[in-house]
């Protein structure tokens, strides 16, 4: 019995650390984004889209930082309502 209690606690602590992980690589990612935007709220909102667009291209994490300031550099106020409108 006190095996199975070391493994499940060792297992539970191994599965949140690992979600904690994951949680703040998103946060950094998303603050990344959301500080290339500044405070342009429109901007905000077409760099979490491009940060999306980015995990479904499947976008290396080394490369995402370089990745989001082009996308940032690209921005226009009217490429923003295309974006969204389409």
């Amino acid at each position: 019995m006190d095996y199975f209690i070391i493994v499940v606690t060792t297992l539970a602590g191994l599965y949140f650390h690992a979600w904690l992980y994951l949680r703040i690589r998103r946060w950094i990612d998303r603050d990344l984004a959301l500080s290339l935007a500044g405070n342009d709220l429109h901007k905000r909102t077409f760099m979490l889209q491009q940060l999306e667009k980015a995990r479904r291209l499947k976008i290396k994490r080394s490369h995402l930082p370089h990745w989001l300031k082009n996308a940032a550099q690209q921005y226009t106020p009217e490429a923003s309502s295309i974006e969204t409108s389409g």
